[in-house]
């Protein structure tokens, strides 16, 4: 799981103005938002350069 979508909120960024900076369709930048899919290794670390954040923050562990 990804926390795409919380950090976007919380910087009051778009999908829209997301997927422009990375150059990835809208639709492929939606289905990393709502976990769908999950980004590759080098665009989570281009998605966490891109939001400013470490890739760590990207990332939720999930408990088993």
């Amino acid at each position: 799981m990804n926390r795409i979508k919380e950090l976007l909120e919380k910087k009051g960024l778009t999908q829209v103005w997301l997927s422009e900076k990375l150059g990835k369709s809208y639709n492929m930048v939606n289905s990393y938002v709502q976990n769908r899919r999950q980004p590759s290794i080098e665009i989570l670390f281009e998605i966490a350069n891109i939001l400013e954040v470490d890739p760590r923050d990207l990332l939720q562990i999930e408990k088993r």
